[in-house]
């Protein structure tokens, strides 16, 4: 829920363009800070009662790099820009603007936000499919017996460990009886 709402925020521009009051005062009369008015008065001004509504938008960068051109060309303030663009928060604009500064239009690329879905698949270097012993060459022949004496020499070890971790469970357990 926001702070202040449509109807609030468009009494508090009307009771300033009635002419009577400046920003301060209106201001002190809501108990707002003058700049608030201000902007609420600028956005009124460029589109409306639009310019009062919640807005939520994502920029692409395409936009971001035409608020940065136009701010750029014409000299405008982060103030001017968002009242032009209808953009609700100006701090915004200069964080688009270091963004451009230090990585281009590629920092200006909205980034997908959360977690990332899951881990990439890690592929696994497939075996190559055997053939006929005739047709391999001595070197093939040996590097295939190696790999099997070290996969089963990896078995024996693996083996060896599990045998251990029982024999040490069963070791504690009579010395808890």
């Amino acid at each position: 829920m926001t702070k202040y709402n449509e109807q609030f925020k468009l009494t508090v521009v009307r009771q300033y363009l009635d002419g009577r009051q400046g920003y301060k005062s209106v201001a002190n009369d809501h108990g707002l800070d003058h700049t608030m008015v201000k902007r609420w008065v600028d956005r009124y001004r460029q589109h409306g009662i639009a310019g009062l509504q919640k807005k939520f938008n994502h920029y692409n960068a395409e936009f971001r790099l035409s608020v940065l051109q136009r701010m750029w060309d014409e000299q405008l303030s982060y103030g001017e820009v968002t009242a032009l663009f209808d953009i609700r928060s100006s701090g915004v604009v200069g964080h688009w603007e270091r963004c451009y500064h230090s990585g281009g239009i590629d920092a200006l690329r909205p980034r997908t936000r959360g977690r990332p879905k899951k881990m990439p698949d890690i592929d696994t270097p497939k075996a190559p499919l055997p053939t006929e012993d005739e047709n391999r060459t001595r070197e093939q022949l040996i590097a295939e017996v190696n790999h099997l004496r070290m996969e089963v020499a990896y078995l024996k070890k693996l083996r060896a460990l599990v045998q251990a971790q029982q024999q040490q469970r069963t070791n504690a357990r009579k010395k808890r009886k």
